[in-house]
């Protein structure tokens, strides 16, 4: 009977230490803010790097997330060398992401939408029909994973803007955007 409390109060340290340590952890929500301002943004493209490969126990989403700030190293990159070295480092990372979680719909639509954007002589687009063929079946069957509401509505409209959808998945793609409106 002595250790139980003992037992719970020892639980509470633990949990609160975890908290500490991952405090400094965005959350999925604020880095998804910062990938965006990182677009325009060297210094702030570094500075995600840094926090997101010194995070020792990445999700899947997290890992997908330094995948992407590694494209964006590589758009940044003013060398030729180093802006391929980072789209290999950035493919391997984010292959590694849906290896882990191959339905997660965010991570599908992250590989996507750089592929869709490198330039295709550089052969990086061979993911684009089956991340998108992906896509649309998770949201067919409403399986959104860590994708909220807006997150979702900004997938959906990206697929219709890249024209790279089937007339009939343009077609479900607007149904479900009206619904989720």
């Amino acid at each position: 009977m002595k250790w139980k409390p003992f037992a719970a109060v020892l639980l509470f340290s633990i949990l609160m230490l975890a908290n500490i340590v991952y405090a400094d952890t965005p959350s999925p929500k604020v880095i998804r803010k910062q990938l965006l301002e990182a677009l325009d943004r060297r210094s702030l493209t570094d500075s995600l790097y840094n926090t997101l490969t010194a995070e020792p126990n990445k999700s899947p989403l997290y890992i997908c997330y330094l995948g992407v700030v590694q494209a964006l190293k590589a758009k940044h990159a003013w060398n030729p060398y180093f802006k391929v070295k980072y789209l290999n480092d950035s493919e391997k990372t984010l292959q590694q992401a849906i290896s882990h979680e191959p339905n997660n719909i965010e991570i599908r639509f992250m590989r996507f939408s750089i592929e869709h954007n490198v330039p295709g002589f550089l052969g990086y687009g061979k993911h684009l029909v089956a991340d998108r063929e992906e896509i649309i079946k998770q949201l067919n069957a409403k399986h959104y994973g860590t994708a909220d509401k807006d997150v979702v509505i900004t997938i959906i409209k990206f697929l219709l803007e890249s024209e790279r959808c089937t007339p009939h998945e343009n077609e479900t793609l607007k149904k479900q955007l009206a619904a989720l409106k």
